[in-house]
């Protein structure tokens, strides 16, 4: 992607295996999320390429290649329709006990059928606006649960989601991200502790990449990050 005159990124070079969950980390504005949204093909490179299996993304049909991607990110999008519905986007011939056990894992259930007046059938508003925003990033987990992904992308999905939520749904995040490839932009430690490796970026570059404690030996800015509390900075 490309601003007027400067590429917000540059020089990346990245790879990461299958089944390995690669935390991608850094100060804001310095090119995160931009660099997890062109696997689903949101933006596409100006120079250089995104291969999935040794295929670049531009050579698949977008359909087929969202299909193999869950994306839960901050600005969750919900439809003006029912919590199950929303649940189900992008799933097929699902029942509503897959719908709920999906709920179940996400730890939304609870607040559906004990705080929403309709539990299930409950109208989420325009953009989702009825519920809050820790509830629509679970409703958002539930949904990439429900489609069972082979690669995941989690872009701050637990930034509105209080700390006795965060530990429960910690929990989710390890089984769910057990054998799957997952990207993950955090600021919270517990989610990076998830991780395989961590990618340290800034400025649209990527400044080292590691596991959590070979970085707190070697690399200055992430050090930092870790002691100004990331995971309070949210």
């Amino acid at each position: 992607p490309k601003a007027p005159d400067k590429p917000v990124l540059t020089d990346v070079n990245l790879q990461s295996r299958a089944c390995e969950t690669t935390a991608v980390v850094g100060p804001n504005g310095c090119g995160k999320s931009t660099l997890l949204n062109l696997v689903p093909r949101f933006y596409d490179p100006v120079d250089g390429n995104v291969t999935i299996d040794g295929i670049d993304v531009r050579e698949v049909r977008v359909r087929d290649l969202r299909e193999r991607i869950g994306l839960v990110s901050q600005e969750t999008l919900l439809f003006n329709d029912s919590v199950a519905e929303n649940i189900a986007y992008g799933a097929t011939n699902v029942t509503p006990e897959q719908i709920e056990a999906a709920a179940r894992k996400a730890h939304a259930h609870q607040f559906i059928t004990e705080k929403l007046t309709d539990g299930y059938d409950t109208i989420a508003g325009p953009s989702g606006n009825r519920l809050s925003g820790g509830q629509r990033q679970r409703i958002a987990l539930a949904r990439a649960i429900l489609r069972d992904p082979e690669i995941i992308i989690l872009d701050e999905a637990t930034s509105q989601i209080d700390l006795e939520s965060e530990q429960l749904i910690h929990q989710v995040l390890e089984e769910f991200l057990r054998d799957r490839t997952a990207l993950v932009v955090t600021h919270r430690m517990s989610t990076i502790s998830l991780a395989d490796r961590v990618v340290v970026m800034s400025g649209g570059t990527i400044e080292d990449v590691g596991t959590h404690q070979e970085l707190l030996t070697r690399c200055d800015l992430y050090r930092r990050l870790s002691s100004l509390g990331y995971r309070e900075s949210a």
